[in-house]
């Protein structure tokens, strides 16, 4: 059976009044971008409301509890930049901080920022509707409220709808089966106990070493080996922070300028042009930094596949070196493009399977038959367990829209517009849904930046824009058609530069079953994206159409986005290479 916590199920049924009313703005999610569109909202003194179906705010680090689950960009630029007094307030214990202390550091800021008063938890918007003749959204929750709102902005996340694959017979199994994604708030013992995971991503190459580290016996079942590097995580000292602290305004500044957002070594030259011995030695030195910047180890990784061979080989002999079976380490060794996926960061994973109590089941090429009672099937051999891990991942980017039945202009529904995939201007909103917004939405670089200031940025464009409609007094904001589809292609055409658009990923919703192919981030490069968002702006709302009001598009009062408005990092994107739109990303 599929566990839920009981302190979700006990919250979901305390009852409360349920909510009528009238807001300047509903948000729809309490994780960082939710709360920090909150801040922004009301420090401009409108009235909002924010709805969340957690119990509490931080968003995928209040529901992704998984033993192992850690952040996989450094602590210090994984945080809110807007404060330079958060920043100086908050100390991160570690490198790469674990899934706890990032869920503190959000409710951190929910306390300093005094945000708890306008969000309503355990609460799960199921519907969204565009009234024409009021010029408002009207909100409906499973709780009963019933709120309209001039604006209604999703801040529901990328990675925040568990993908739960329909095996045969799961609803046999007598034991616990559980979802990454979805972990029981009270932890779970698998002490003694045979365990088996399915899944060989992100999550799983977390909490794989942590569960064998209790497990009588660990299964896992892996479909498609993953590429995963050390993170060589450590505690930060005082010594450290101190000094980190010192310059903090100056790293954000420098990770601003960077295509991912954050900041870290890079190497522009191509892997092609360097020796052997000298590909050799950087890739060494790489791998000892360890992280998603050993993609940084040359300029030109994503773009010639004969550079990224060389990059792939070098990793496959590292994970044969650390795997002693030689079978088992031939199954571990990825096969696509390296940094084709979401590159994955790890501690002693490859390690784990040296253990004589784990084992390795491929089934790319015979996949799991059904569940039993007692276990899974695979190509007519039985594995019995006593619990079961879900390690399988999200519907990526547009998950969390399709649980929410939004619905804009002449009834035309959101997910009847995206059915062959998501369309977004600047991946912040869609024709025919005037005054509706989407923080980290498709077409917007999101996953592939660093996720906070992705939010921040977007946030205070947002921010900006709902200011200047109120400056001018516009009723309306919304995406025009040409422009959307001009933005569409253009993400789709930079996408093909990459090798990241050559495999099944979830970048293309290739997870799940009977999803249209679209490659949903913008891979161009965070400040290229921010460059043409400020452009949008400050040519008074260019692609949009505001309507009622003075002064029709009239260039804004930029009260919060001035700080966006960066030159690009000549160290690693140079005038060349963004005219070739080669733009390296991590």
């Amino acid at each position: 059976m599929i566990q839920q916590s009981p302190q979700e199920s006990a919250a979901r049924t305390t009852a409360r009044p349920a909510e009528t009313g009238t807001f300047d703005a509903v948000v729809i999610g309490a994780g960082f971008a939710g709360m920090y569109m909150l801040h922004r909202l009301r420090g401009l003194g409108f009235t909002a409301r924010v709805y969340e179906a957690g119990g509490g705010v931080g968003g995928t680090w209040y529901w992704n509890r998984y033993p192992g689950a850690r952040c996989d960009v450094e602590s210090l630029q994984y945080s809110f930049s807007f404060s330079e007094e958060l920043d100086q307030d908050w100390s991160w214990s570690e490198k790469y901080s674990p899934q706890p202390e990032i869920l503190a550091y959000a409710n951190h800021v929910a306390d300093r920022f005094d945000l708890r008063s306008q969000i309503v938890f355990n609460t799960r918007v199921i519907a969204a509707t565009f009234d024409e003749q009021a010029g408002s959204w009207l909100i409906e929750t499973d709780r009963g409220d019933r709120v309209s709102a001039k604006f209604c902005i999703m801040a529901v996340g990328c990675l925040s709808a568990p993908n739960r694959p329909a095996f045969t017979g799961m609803a046999d199994f007598r034991g616990p089966i559980y979802h990454t994604g979805e972990w029981p708030h009270e932890g779970v013992d698998f002490t003694g106990l045979r365990v088996g995971v399915i899944g060989t991503g992100s999550s799983a190459i977390q909490s794989i070493p942590i569960i064998a580290q209790q497990a009588s016996e660990l299964t896992v079942f892996q479909r498609t080996a993953t590429w995963s590097v050390p993170a060589w995580n450590e505690q930060l000292s005082p010594e450290y922070l101190r000094e980190a602290k010192a310059h903090y305004p100056e790293l954000r500044a420098k990770a601003r300028a960077r295509p991912t957002g954050f900041y870290f070594q890079f190497n522009a030259q191509p892997a092609l042009q360097a020796s052997e011995d000298e590909r050799e030695r950087l890739y060494e030195e790489a791998w000892q930094r360890g992280g998603l910047p050993f993609l940084g180890a040359f300029g030109d990784l994503l773009f010639e596949k004969a550079a990224n061979d060389t990059i792939a080989d070098f990793a496959r002999e590292k994970i044969r070196g650390i795997v002693k079976d030689p079978a088992t380490a031939e199954l571990l060794c990825p096969r696509n493009v390296f940094g084709c996926k979401r590159l994955c960061v790890d501690t002693n994973y490859f390690e784990t399977y040296n253990l004589p109590h784990v084992k390795l089941v491929d089934v790319s090429t015979t996949p799991i038959e059904r569940f039993t009672t007692e276990g899974i099937v695979v190509d007519g051999t039985e594995y019995k367990f006593d619990a079961i891990v879900s390690a399988t991942g999200f519907a990526a980017m547009t998950g969390s829209f399709d649980k929410i039945a939004i619905t804009g202009r002449g009834g035309q529904t959101l997910a009847e517009k995206w059915r062959a995939g998501p369309r977004a201007y600047l991946g912040l909103a869609s024709e025919g849904f005037p005054n509706l917004f989407m923080i980290t939405g498709p077409g917007s670089p999101s996953v592939l930046a660093s996720i906070i200031q992705a939010i921040e940025q977007q946030v205070e464009w947002l921010a900006d824009s709902r200011g200047h409609m109120r400056d001018i007094g516009a009723d309306t904001i919304e995406a025009v058609r040409d422009d959307e589809d001009a933005w569409v292609a253009h993400v789709n055409d930079v996408s093909t530069v990459s090798l990241r658009s050559t495999c099944s990923s979830w970048y293309v919703g290739a997870n799940i079953p009977g999803r249209p192919r679209v490659f949903m981030p913008y891979i161009g490069g965070f400040p290229i994206y921010v460059q043409k968002c400020n452009e949008v702006m400050n040519s008074g709302y260019e692609g949009f159409v505001l309507q009622g009001g003075r002064n029709g598009n009239a260039p804004p009062q930029v009260r919060f986005t001035g700080r966006w408005q960066v030159p690009l990092d000549i160290e690693v994107i140079s005038p060349a290479a963004v005219a070739a739109r080669r733009v390296p990303v991590v």
